[in-house]
């Protein structure tokens, strides 16, 4: 019962007005072809026709048959034009649907790379490099003194620095940076 009352939800066509216009010209093209081949076929007729009125000896009609071929071969020759004409459309068509998908494309990117920006600003980028060259600075220290033999005095000033406020700050700095990039 619940069947009866509810709404059907139309399905969402994919086609757009692009690809019918495309397809609405290929039919035309195939309808131009039909009767191209139909005019050649009445040609071919005609043609055997004049000959054998020819034979027969009538010219008048054998005339009349050879001013009526000159004129189906004009309209072959309107038709071979608007072919081309309507091959020349459909391919302009399809490579503007091609044009706007690329132009789509572009669009989509550009957003997404307005959205990393606002996300990272130039300042947070000047930042982490800070941050990156105190830390290398530090770890070039740390290699210098495992390096050259470590001294007494030098270990017991690397001991206090490591406890101190400066050492907890920057660990503190880098385990929230790297927080953030998880959670980016």
């Amino acid at each position: 019962m619940g069947g009866l009352f509810s709404r059907q939800k139309k399905p969402v066509s994919r086609v757009t007005e692009q690809d019918k216009a495309v397809l609405k010209l290929k039919q035309t093209r195939d309808k131009l072809k039909q009767y191209q081949k139909k005019i050649m076929l009445n040609q071919d007729k005609e043609r055997v026709l004049a000959k054998q009125c020819l034979n027969q000896g009538r010219k008048d009609k054998a005339l009349r048959l050879l001013k009526k071929k000159k004129f189906q071969d004009s309209l072959l020759a309107k038709t071979d034009a608007q072919l081309d004409n309507l091959d020349k459309l459909v391919q302009d068509l399809e490579f503007a649907q091609v044009e706007i998908q690329v132009v789509e494309g572009l669009k989509g990117g550009n957003e997404a790379l307005d959205a990393l920006h606002q996300i990272m600003s130039l300042d947070d980028v000047e930042k982490i490099m800070g941050d990156t060259e105190d830390a290398i600075a530090y770890q070039n220290e740390i290699d210098d003194l495992l390096a050259g033999g470590v001294g007494v005095e030098q270990l017991m000033r690397t001991s206090y620095w490591l406890n101190s406020e400066n050492f907890l700050v920057l660990r503190l700095k880098k385990s929230c940076l790297m927080f953030q990039c998880r959670i980016w």
